[in-house]
């Protein structure tokens, strides 16, 4: 590859532009030279938080799981809360409304876990993880496509339904694996 020839986007064509995601058709050039056609779905990112009941420090500290309808899976899912990020919004801001619209609770404590992406071979989509404690209970607000119900369970049991696949949505694996491993190191 020349030097003036470094990898990136040659150029962007939108093919789709939705509520929630786009999709653009890239002309790549690779890291080795060579040039292809990627789909790329565009996504604002996302805030998740492990919303924690009791002191994150304790034995086995209760979290807050939500069961939701979810189309695409063609059932109801275990998740930790979640949602799109607005535009401008910080991430912990999003990770606080999440939590008080799918659950009514407020956090005083909202600390950053991590930021993965969900899936680099075709999305710019980036989940920013939060832990959540010292919550107050209040009125959930849901939105019209939100059917949940709260599911509230010892750490080790959410822990335990990853390991039975009860728990199959990967932010939340992600997220309560990543809470465990947090609180242990204190």
């Amino acid at each position: 590859m020349k030097p003036e020839e470094k990898p990136g986007a040659i150029s962007s064509r939108r093919v789709y532009t939705g509520r929630v995601i786009s999709l653009d058709v890239d002309t790549v050039r690779f890291p080795n030279g060579t040039v292809g056609e990627l789909e790329m779905i565009r996504h604002s990112g996302a805030s998740a938080v492990v919303p924690f009941l009791d002191d994150p420090s304790s034995a086995d500290p209760r979290v807050i799981l939500i069961r939701q309808y979810r189309y695409a899976a063609g059932d109801y899912v275990f998740e930790i809360p979640a949602g799109r990020l607005d535009p401008g919004e910080e991430p912990a801001a999003c990770a606080a409304r999440e939590l008080k619209e799918e659950t009514g609770y407020s956090a005083s404590d909202i600390i950053r876990m991590t930021t993965f992406y969900t899936t680099p071979g075709f999305t710019d989509e980036r989940i920013h993880l939060f832990a959540a404690s010292g919550l107050t209970e209040g009125a959930a607000e849901l939105e019209s496509d939100e059917i949940l119900a709260l599911h509230v369970t010892p750490l080790s049991s959410a822990l335990s339904m990853i390991a039975a696949g009860e728990i199959v949505d990967g932010k939340t694996m992600i997220g309560l694996m990543f809470a465990a491993d947090f609180i242990r190191q204190g």
